[in-house]
């Protein structure tokens, strides 16, 4: 009966008694019938308050409480029940007490094992403290019995009833420390000054607002403030039940996820182990083996720890996993061994490539410091030139030649820094920049990489590659490269960069000064007919599936090939020309079963059309006005037409052909050199007044500048108002000055052989380019006459007789 009488108390809250109904409910209507008397001894109570009819069990433990309850259990056995002001009072005085309190009778009184004392009183009725008689050794006062109010007959007082005893149930049903059964109890009390005391008695409420229970004289008052308070605890009761029930639901799915991934776990070791365990060993053992700095070694052991403690499902798995991952492919300290052997080296890069003279002497130069030294910085290359002259597979050949892996990392388009650098491994799909991924592909840290194509890299809102680029290219800061998705720094020192350009101009400044730029220049027509018999022809021949067939190209053949279908430096339009002439030879050999030993330049001109360039557009245009210059573009040499027309006018200059303003700047320089030094050269004075020059030069659609046309612009003036045609087959470059003198200009090399491919016979030059044109294979311009001048009059003299 104890736990039935613990109902709507908050099971969490430490009591020393415990509230429990009588046995007998019917002696409740004998309470009135009891003799109290007029003075009783007093027993504080501190944490709860006594209502008539409930029975309590107390601990006693105050020496005073002790000697009241056996003063009381000697004699009548009833004692005065009264409520503290304030728990926490240890030792109460009178102001301590409440004035209303409770009649109780000590049922019974058990001594305890442990020396203390407990006692079961019943509740009889209510009274008031009118006097204390004294406080020691127990409070004794004189007291005044309340009469209890009789219940009121109205008809709504037994809804009241009811309504307490259904709010008292769902309280019960709501507070799952409270049992079933106390329903059924509460059900069953029909008399409701009781069922309002032990309802009182039982509410998990405030002391002092059970103490206004009491106090209270009539029942209806008394069931109208217990309704308040028992809503209020309803309320409550409904909160924490929705809160343990939510806790309740979250735990059980945690527990539900725990009991699976157990589940899980042993099914993956009855099936041989937990792959993911696996993983992690697999790694622990490739790193045993693995080459690398103690920073990179202590990064990994910490790698390996976090992901230890991981659970596969998460997302940072994944990430930590594939950052180990790459840290275990890159090849830190592994190096492919060099081969030493100059000799060797040198046959490979001539059997690979015709020419290039200088730089197969800066590659041998390296391996020579390198074989005395031991250790030395890679140098950084950079090759420029125009198209098709062999700067990429050169890269190559090199790798070939010394024995290093060979890797390329294409630059043209790039925009995005992250590319070189990597992005942070926190991003989704993030990757490590393209030059660590290029060393983990290479695997092996000393490859020769090509930087193909350097020029063109661009930038915008997303970063600047080439400035990413300067540590990569510097030996004195690439040997501690950071990328951001590695974390760490990485030694690029003993990689061997080559750069490949078609021109300087685009590349940054600061760039270009860490690159050792190398010239490469264009092929003159013997160089293209070597490459030709010794690379493209058996290399197409391959590719056609004519290797068996013995057909043959003479050289004459070759060289009209090249001349009158090809206007480049290189040799890819050269090396679709011949892919050309092997189809058709294909279809031949399939179509006949046999195939002619060699080919003439008729079979030439059947296979490939007409010439598409020609020569002779140079003797067509021999009249006054007309003059050749030189011109430099990034896919080589080129010759240049200039035309001067005079027509009446004011002396006005107009220029046409699309022109740039320093190429504007040196015609007008040109037309004031001739005024001022007409007397000189024989001018009419009144045809600079009278006479517009129009100077134009073809093919207008493409763009044109640079200083390097000046001469051949005065030259074509002059030959204008003179009425004196050019020297034929003559050709002219060089920058001019208001003084007269004739500055000297680049790319001599390729206009040279660009002339020379053209049938020009002599070209005039600035006196300060003749060690350019000394440095040209004197075979590939053979025929080809220098004129080396210093002063204007000199080209005016050679050009116009």
């Amino acid at each position: 009966m104890n736990d039935l009488g613990q109902f709507l108390l908050r099971a969490e809250e430490e009591m020393d008694f415990l509230p429990i109904i009588p046995l007998n409910e019917s002696e409740q209507d004998d309470l009135n019938g009891i003799e109290i008397p007029d003075e009783l001894a007093l027993l504080p109570l501190r944490n709860t308050v006594l209502f008539p009819g409930v029975v309590l069990p107390i601990t006693v433990g105050r020496d005073k409480s002790i000697k009241a309850v056996q003063e009381a259990y000697k004699g009548d056995k009833l004692i005065g029940v009264v409520a503290q002001k304030d728990s926490s009072v240890e030792d109460p005085t009178v102001l301590d007490l409440e004035d209303i309190g409770t009649v109780a009778k000590v049922v019974k009184l058990i001594k305890m094992p442990d020396g203390g004392t407990t006692i079961i009183i019943q509740g009889k009725s209510r009274f008031k403290i009118d006097s204390i008689l004294f406080d020691d050794p127990y409070f004794k006062a004189k007291i005044i019995r309340l009469e209890e109010d009789e219940s009121p007959a109205e008809a709504d007082f037994d809804a009241y009833v009811s309504n307490i005893k259904e709010l008292a149930t769902e309280i019960v049903k709501l507070s799952p420390n409270i049992p079933t059964e106390a329903a059924i109890i509460l059900k069953n009390i029909e008399n409701p000054s009781f069922l309002i005391h032990f309802v009182s008695s039982n509410l998990n409420t405030d002391i002092r607002e059970k103490q206004e229970l009491l106090k209270l004289d009539r029942i209806r008052e008394r069931a109208d403030l217990l309704m308040k308070l028992l809503q209020k605890e309803l309320q409550f009761a409904e909160l924490k039940n929705k809160v343990t029930t939510k806790t309740r639901t979250e735990l059980d799915k945690q527990q539900r996820e725990y009991f699976l991934q157990q589940q899980l776990k042993s099914i993956k070791e009855e099936l041989g182990g937990d792959p993911n365990q696996q993983e992690i060993k697999e790694m622990l053992k490739k790193a045993e083996n693995k080459k690398w700095p103690d920073a990179a070694k202590e990064t990994f052991k910490k790698g390996i720890e976090k992901l230890e403690r991981m659970h596969p499902s998460t997302p940072d798995y994944s990430v930590v996993y594939n950052h180990l991952d790459l840290m275990l492919e890159l090849p830190w300290d592994t190096c492919t061994e060099d081969i030493y052997d100059l000799k060797k080296a040198k046959k490979t890069l001539d059997t690979d490539h015709y020419g290039m003279q200088k730089i197969k002497e800066r590659i041998l130069e390296y391996l020579a410091v390198l074989k005395l030294k031991g250790d030395m910085k890679s140098p950084i290359l950079c090759f420029v030139g125009p198209p098709g002259i062999g700067k990429t597979s050169l890269g190559r050949s090199i790798a070939s030649a010394i024995g290093r892996k060979y890797v390329r990392l294409s630059l043209g388009g790039l925009h995005d820094e992250s590319e070189i650098r990597g992005h942070r491994k926190t991003y989704i799909g993030a990757m490590p920049g393209r030059i660590l991924q290029s060393l983990k592909k290479a695997k092996t840290s000393n490859p020769v990489m090509i930087l193909d194509e350097i020029d063109k890299v661009g930038s915008d809102q997303r970063g600047d590659p080439s400035s990413a680029l300067l540590e990569v290219l510097d030996p004195e800061q690439n040997n501690s490269f950071y990328d951001n998705y590695l974390e760490m720094e990485y030694d690029l020192s003993k990689v061997l960069f080559i750069a490949t350009a078609n021109t300087l101009q685009n590349i940054q400044p600061a760039l270009r000064d860490r690159l050792e730029i190398i010239d490469l220049s264009g092929y003159a027509v013997e160089e293209k007919m070597e490459i030709a018999k010794t690379h493209l022809l058996p290399k197409q021949k391959e590719l056609h599936g004519l290797k068996e067939n013995s057909f043959r190209l003479s050289d004459k053949v070759l060289e009209k090939v090249i001349q009158d279908y090809t206007r480049e430096s290189g040799v890819r339009e050269l090396d679709r020309m011949l892919a050309s002439i092997m189809r058709y030879q294909a279809k031949e050999q399939v179509m006949n079963g046999k195939l002619k030993a060699s080919l003439t330049t008729d079979d030439i001109e059947l296979i490939l059309g007409k010439p598409k360039y020609s020569n002779d557009i140079y003797k067509t245009v021999n009249m006054p006005g007309v003059a050749v210059g030189l011109a430099w573009t990034y896919v080589g040499g080129d010759i240049l037409f200039i035309e001067t027309s005079l027509s009446d006018g004011k002396g006005e200059l107009k220029l046409t052909g699309n022109l740039g303003n320093v190429m504007k700047e040196s015609a007008s320089t040109a037309l004031t050199y001739l005024q001022s030094n007409a007397g000189k050269y024989k001018l009419d004075t009144k045809l600079f007044e009278k006479k517009n020059i129009h100077i134009h030069v073809p093919e207008g659609a493409v763009p044109k500048d640079g200083p390097s046309a000046g001469i051949t612009m005065m030259v074509s003036i002059a030959s204008a108002l003179t009425g004196k045609k050019v020297k034929p087959y003559l050709a002219m470059t060089g920058e001019i000055t208001l003084r007269g003198q004739v500055l000297p200009v680049g790319g001599i090399k390729e206009k040279v052989l660009a002339a020379k491919r053209a049938g020009l016979k002599e070209i005039i030059v600035c006196a300060q380019n003749e060690k350019d044109v000394e440095e040209i294979d004197p075979e590939f311009i053979q025929g080809v006459k220098f004129h080396y001048v210093k002063k204007m009059n000199e080209v005016i003299e050679i050009a116009l007789g």
